[in-house]
């Protein structure tokens, strides 16, 4: 069952304190010190043109990917919400961008060349709640990278799930939104089962409500370096995604940077 259905028509709206401009810098700051992709492309040949490849892998409602194309950058979307899709494709009816939007699985991942730069943030690899499908997911990224190529991703930590947001309901009740968020951490299982209650106003007097559960697995600093080199890549840096400094026991969210080392059976 799609994860993001009803929700996907509010996520902006309820997100609209996601620094996703702050995390385009970062990522622009990183792709430039450790990628092979370049702002505007060069153009000169078919190679170069996927070189200068960037696919936002998680994409959802195309927000960050407006925002990389904007700097420059040749952008492919995939999300496997045709929901969340729908609402990146009006933006880019409005905003112009020549960006590419595939409806696909990152489990299932299929391009149709090699790229030069995939970024996957905002805990998209959360939703992959087993250790093989992630290796996966990872192998497949591998395959599609151009020579060099890297993969900038982020992650909520077992840290985060288990001492700051597991058990706890967040609610907030906006003029024509609300939502109550409530969340419910699995020690044994390291799942996080969180339930989402939107209500949204449809009339002067009259709100719709609904429902969506989304699962999420937090994930150790120490298990991502296994599957990244299970997966045939190269460990380049990792960062603290909110300090953007060395990560530390308390770290909520990490960044990974790895690069392609050669290809393997996926």
């Amino acid at each position: 069952m799609e994860a993001y259905q009803d929700f996907a028509y509010v996520y902006d709206e309820l997100m609209d304190d996601t620094p996703y401009k702050e995390w385009c810098e970062r990522l622009v700051k990183l792709i430039e010190r450790y990628g092979v992709s370049k702002p505007g492309g060069s153009g000169k040949d078919a190679l170069e043109s996927e070189r200068d490849l960037v696919v936002d892998l998680g994409c959802g409602t195309g927000t960050l990917t407006e925002l990389l194309y904007k700097k420059g950058y040749d952008m492919i979307g995939v999300d496997n919400s045709e929901s969340m899709l729908g609402v990146a494709m009006e933006k880019r009816e409005e905003s112009g961008a020549q960006i590419l939007y595939l409806l696909q699985d990152m489990r299932e991942l299929e391009l149709y060349c090699t790229v030069g730069t995939v970024i996957s943030v905002c805990d998209s690899l959360n939703y992959i709640l087993k250790e093989e499908e992630l290796l996966k997911v990872f192998s497949l990224v591998n395959n599609y990278l151009y020579p060099g190529g890297i993969f900038i991703f982020d992650f909520n930590t077992e840290y985060k799930y288990r001492e700051v947001i597991g058990d706890t309901v967040i609610a907030e009740n906006r003029e024509d939104c609300s939502f109550i968020w409530e969340n419910t951490y699995y020690y044994e299982t390291e799942l996080n089962e969180y339930n989402v209650t939107v209500f949204v106003q449809e009339q002067e007097d009259l709100f719709r409500r609904f429902t969506e559960t989304h699962w999420q697995r937090g994930y150790r600093v120490e298990q991502m370096k296994r599957l990244v080199q299970q997966a045939g890549m190269e460990l380049v840096a990792i960062l603290d995604a909110d300090t953007g400094e060395d990560v530390r026991p308390e770290s909520e969210r990490v960044y990974f940077v790895v690069r392609e080392r050669g290809k393997r059976d996926v």
